[in-house]
């Protein structure tokens, strides 16, 4: 069992940062895959990154790529995602999650684990 809690969200202007954090329970973080997805008002959950067990692997929705950077600390038990040049379309509930599986995935179908969600509003 993994419980993650998210912080970091807040309000800021278009072109702004933010940097989210996810904290994970449990002794066994560094065998979970690690994924940030957002959903806004009346849409479906998307995938925003992911990191892999070791951080060796990243990926990144095109919608985010260079803007947004994954990364994680196994010896805190945390995965983080900096947000850069925000864009009032990246207004959403930011979720982490986790997955235990081989791959790295981008789909909300495989991770097993979510947290309860974090707002970030991008002002115009």
């Amino acid at each position: 069992q993994v419980q993650l809690v998210e912080s970091g969200g807040g309000l800021v202007q278009a072109g702004g940062s933010l940097r989210l954090s996810c904290a994970a329970s449990g002794r066994t973080f560094s065998s979970y895959n690690m994924g940030w997805f957002r959903q806004a008002p009346g849409k479906e959950r998307e995938f925003v990154a992911v990191i892999g067990k070791t951080a060796y692997t990243t990926r990144y929705a095109d919608s985010v790529k260079g803007r947004f950077t994954i990364s994680r600390d196994n010896a805190k038990n945390t995965v983080y995602l900096q947000m850069n040049s925000l864009k009032p379309e990246d207004t959403a509930v930011y979720y982490c999650a986790a997955d235990g599986g081989i791959t790295v995935p981008t789909i909300v179908g495989p991770y097993d684990y979510w947290g309860q969600g974090t707002q970030v509003t991008v002002s115009s």
